[in-house]
């Protein structure tokens, strides 16, 4: 039986405690939030999407950063196994479409529910409002953690049994605020959970790599993914709240001799912004176009997929010769919807005052070109407001694939959204924080 600290109460920490737990070990948990599973709470929309009921093959091919790496935690810890570990606690759950897996309440609250229940039922120490200031390393291995209060002055409202984890029974103050003392926990592993830097308003900060960089670890810069873009063109914001649906999106980048390379491509749903575009299409893209941020970047929508370059045409004579006593901006409502007019007249420098008879094939073979190739340049991607998870992290060359342990300082495990591994929308990222946990919480030597 051994001492494990915890540090993170998501959803990477709560699985790793759970199972640490589970393997005989005294075990705390560390949350700085006065509630665990807070970015948990919001995931999903509330929702909480925890898994993808795919081919566990599939996995690795939604796994943007680092797949091979993923490969013990998933086949230790796999998606069926993730749905087994919820329903054994008491969790229903339903799939939805993309094999999307949600609790069958639609409420994240219970996800968060049965895990807490569950960490209770093994007796691990859950220290709420408490955060972890620095990891303790002697001679190349773990020893604890300094841990301080972060509210009331009070760590887990005095209910926290320190005597387990601090050998001398002495708590350490070690700074000056009488509100805020300073306490060294003692172990024999300590498991970093602390998640990326998305969403700071659940408390998300870059302590998990303060921590692995003082232990001697390399960092991959930490950047916003599954996040909006931001485009330079005006007319975007004349399009704000406008959804797409079943349409092409398509996205390249310039060389240096402008020459075009496709680097995505898609079909689905997409929103118009006051400040560029989002929506499902998007959100996916985002995951693949970091390291061209700073090129010229071309987002192509493609308005009408089901239709080739020719069949367009014939449709739009159609529409034309249908409405040829009237004016271009009033002959397009079958085609198009009535937002998205003026901006393609516009993108196809055509006259919208023009009757449609005096339009030449030229001006339609352009018009055509606007509705199959709408052009928007990507100027960069959002905030940590919006950002759904963070792309970057803990480099994972210097971490044991197969139990989460950091190969220089022994005892140290890391797990979840702190490592360089992102994946897509859709219940990925979770089973990314469920698997890795899992292994990290078993501690295999």
């Amino acid at each position: 039986m051994g001492k494990v600290i915890v540090i993170g109460g998501g959803a990477a920490g709560m699985m790793a405690a759970i199972w640490a737990a589970r393997n005989d070990n005294n075990v705390i948990l560390i949350e700085q939030n006065d509630k665990l599973g807070k970015k948990l709470f919001i995931t999903g929309k509330g929702r909480c999407n925890f898994t993808n009921a795919c081919d566990i093959e599939d996995l690795f091919g939604n796994v943007a950063t680092n797949s091979k790496f993923m490969y013990s935690s998933f086949y230790s810890f796999s998606n069926q196994q993730v749905m087994d570990f919820f329903e054994e606690l008491g969790l229903r759950y339903k799939i939805e479409r993309g094999n999307r897996v949600f609790p069958a309440s639609d409420h994240s609250s219970d996800v968060i529910k049965v895990l807490e229940k569950e960490l209770r039922r093994l007796n691990v120490d859950i220290m709420l409002n408490t955060k972890a200031d620095e990891l303790i390393i002697e001679n190349d291995a773990i020893c604890g953690v300094f841990v301080r209060e972060v509210k009331n002055g009070n760590v887990n409202n005095g209910k926290t049994n320190n005597k387990i984890y601090n050998d001398s029974g002495r708590t350490i103050k070690r700074n000056s605020d009488k509100n805020s003392k300073t306490y060294k926990l003692t172990a024999d592993k300590v498991i970093a959970a602390t998640g990326g830097v998305s969403y700071p308003r659940t408390g998300a900060c870059d302590s998990g790599y303060r921590f692995a960089e003082s232990a001697g670890h390399n960092v991959i810069k930490a950047q916003t993914s599954l996040v909006p873009f931001e485009v330079k063109e005006k007319w975007c914001k004349d399009l704000m709240g406008v959804s797409l649906k079943n349409v092409g999106m398509s996205i390249f980048v310039k060389d240096d001799k402008g020459k075009e390379k496709k680097i995505f491509d898609d079909f689905g749903e997409m929103l118009f912004t006051h400040f560029g575009v989002s929506g499902p299409m998007v959100i996916k893209a985002s995951a693949y176009i970091h390291k061209y941020l700073g090129r010229d970047i071309i987002l192509s929508i493609d308005l009408k997929p089901a239709l080739n370059d020719k069949q367009l045409d014939e449709r739009i004579l159609r529409d034309f010769e249908l409405f040829k006593n009237k004016q271009l901006n009033n002959s397009l409502d079958k085609l198009l919807l009535k937002a998205l007019i003026p901006v393609i007249i516009g993108v196809s420098g055509l006259d919208g005052d023009k009757k449609i008879s005096e339009i030449t094939k030229e001006e339609r073979k352009a018009l055509g070109q606007a509705i199959k190739d709408l052009r928007l340049h990507v100027t960069g991607l959002r905030g940590w407001d919006e950002a759904i998870i963070t792309k970057g992290g803990i480099n994972v060359k210097e971490i044991d694939p197969g139990t989460m342990e950091s190969k220089i300082v022994k005892g140290l495990y890391f797990a979840g959204e702190v490592l360089d591994v992102d994946a897509l929308t859709g219940g990925f990222n979770l089973q990314i924080a469920w698997s890795t946990g899992y292994l990290a919480g078993c501690l295999l030597d």
